[in-house]
């Protein structure tokens, strides 16, 4: 296993034909959108600006990836009622969406027979993935690469299972 973990930049840089991420979490506590929910939490307006300097950076490197022919997909499971960092992040999904990734949520409970990793993922090309660590309160507690054929496979299957039965984002109403 590599020592260091490469940058989401380079991660779907080097991607050839797919990247998918599967989101396991009802809320997130990552300091770089801190700001950003608070102000959300506060007066209910998110930056849904693509070009920003909050959204930019992101778009571009998507926008990019899927120029090449790459097929970037996003999953979501949700408990519901979703919390309140679900809403927030619903709210700016279509921003992901513009930029070119397909985007589906999946109500936890229709999740309770799939065969789930213990871990967020990134999964590139079907075999690189990047492990998505969070403290207990949603901070980020750093990435981890594998390229282990089986939780490789233990990943595509997932995703896929949660693909098959999550609802597309413009179709998911927030309970």
């Amino acid at each position: 296993m590599p020592s260091s973990v490469p940058s989401f930049d380079e991660l779907l840089d080097g991607a050839e034909r797919s990247a998918v991420h599967l989101e396991m979490r009802d809320a997130y506590g990552v300091a770089g959108e801190a700001d950003d929910f608070t102000h959300w939490k506060a007066t209910g307006e998110r930056d849904t600006n693509p070009d920003s300097p909050y959204w930019g950076p992101w778009t571009r490197l998507i926008r990019r990836t899927v120029a090449r022919g790459v097929v970037v997909r996003r999953a979501r499971i949700v408990s519901e009622p979703v919390t309140d960092y679900i809403r927030y992040e619903h709210g700016a999904t279509q921003v992901n969406i513009d930029a070119g990734e397909q985007v589906r949520w999946l109500p936890r409970r229709r999740a309770s027979d799939i065969a789930l990793p213990g871990n967020d993922f990134w999964l590139i090309d079907g075999r690189l993935i990047r492990w998505n660590h969070f403290s207990g309160d949603g901070a980020s507690g750093g990435g981890e690469i594998s390229e282990d054929p089986a939780a490789a496979k233990l990943c595509a299957e997932a995703f896929e299972a949660v693909w098959v039965r999550a609802t597309p984002h413009d179709d998911y109403r927030i309970s």
